[in-house]
């Protein structure tokens, strides 16, 4: 369920198996992503190779522009327009704009197994051996495993976690990319398309509603969020450079602060960030979701029986929720440091310094091979 990134590359790497029939269901009238751009970091790419088949070279197709390392400076305080560190310049991510990456991964899936207008109103699992799935429009899906990549405000997420759990709901959180390092914000430039568009992105630390997704934006709230900052050339620019779009809006900032204790029901399970929804300060969402995507399709692919579907879906939760909610975690407390609000550091630029590229390391340093391989070990062990 759900035809973004996550729901996507999964249906592309469940095509190399035949004896698995797949459909992928939108809720909206069209498959569509939000916002501009998307970095895949080393372990996403990685993934994205163990998966193999058409996704392989899906990045490149889909225009992504490498990024020889992502600069951060200062931006306010004693140490205004210093750099801190080059983050990842031995491992280079990737910067691709998320409607060519969708419409790349879409190609590949038989147009009679997509669907669109398709809002999940609720899912009866109580059948023994099928999932019936139950739109909005009367009409009914029946399957022998479900799985969630509908977001993070997404029906099966509460399936799987039952209404009212604590976790179900998200809360408020030279080709070389900049980030700058602001009194209580962030200011972020790359490139993508080929290298033909220019990416800004302006953050701040303020408190939302839960249910608040948008709020507009003008020159003044823009002022206001930079307020604060070191007088320099880029303090201006930065308001000159956002207000050249149009249709200029500032977008919550969600994640799943509170940890599910599982991402699987039987034969219903959820990935991506209707899985563990992230906030972006560490680039990681898309390559967890694309992580989550490789590990099911390592599992599905050894499933030949549906009485083993309920074993794939929970070996699945066992490998993946530990090291996607350790993400969620760092991603936050990654973007307070980057806003010049983290705890002990504020805008010390040395503490800054030495204490960011460690955040980094647990999610870099991750061997795919090993990680499908301990997969598979779980799925045996809970089958012996």
């Amino acid at each position: 369920m759900g035809g973004g990134l996550a729901g996507a590359t999964l249906a592309n790497a469940l095509l190399r198996h035949p004896h698995l029939d797949i459909n992928i269901f939108e809720s909206a009238p069209e498959f569509s992503e939000r916002g501009a751009a998307v970095g895949i970091a080393v372990n996403g790419q990685a993934a994205l190779a163990e998966i193999g088949g058409p996704v392989a070279d899906v990045l490149q197709r889909a225009g992504s522009v490498t990024m020889t390392s992502s600069r951060l400076c200062m931006a306010s305080g004693p140490n205004a327009m210093e750099v801190v560190v080059d983050l990842a310049a031995e491992e280079r991510g990737k910067v691709v704009h998320r409607a060519a990456l969708l419409a790349e991964l879409l190609k590949p899936i038989d147009d009679a197994k997509k669907h669109t207008h398709k809002r999940v109103t609720r899912i009866d699992d109580s059948r023994g051996g099928l999932v019936i799935v139950h739109f909005d429009d009367n009409t009914t899906f029946e399957a022998d495993a479900v799985i969630g990549a509908d977001g993070v405000r997404g029906h099966v997420r509460g399936h799987v976690l039952r209404p009212n759990h604590p976790a179900l709901k998200a809360t408020n959180a030279e080709n070389r990319q900049y980030g700058w390092v602001g009194d209580g914000g962030f200011f972020m430039h790359d490139v993508l398309d080929g290298e033909e568009t220019v990416q800004c992105v302006l953050s701040q630390v303020e408190d939302w509603g839960d249910d608040e997704w948008t709020r507009p934006l003008d020159r003044e709230r823009l002022e206001r969020v930079v307020m604060g900052w070191t007088a320099t050339p880029l303090k201006k620019n930065i308001v000159e450079a956002m207000l050249q779009n149009p249709d200029l809006k500032a977008f919550s900032q969600t994640h799943h602060a509170t940890d599910a204790p599982t991402y699987a029901k039987d034969r219903v399970c959820v990935m991506g960030d209707a899985a563990h929804a992230d906030t972006p300060w560490q680039g990681s969402g898309a390559g967890q979701a694309i992580e989550d995507a490789m590990i099911l399709e390592t599992l599905l692919a050894e499933v030949h029986n549906p009485s083993q579907v309920p074993i794939a879906i929970q070996a699945y939760d066992k490998i993946r929720r530990p090291r996607t909610q350790r993400i969620v975690h760092s991603s936050h407390g990654t973007g307070l440091i980057l806003s010049g609000v983290g705890e002990g550091m504020g805008l010390d630029i040395e503490k800054v310094r030495a204490g960011l590229p460690e955040r980094w390391l647990c999610i870099f340093a991750h061997d795919q091979k090993e990680h499908k391989r301990e997969a598979l070990e779980i799925f045996k062990a809970l089958q012996a």
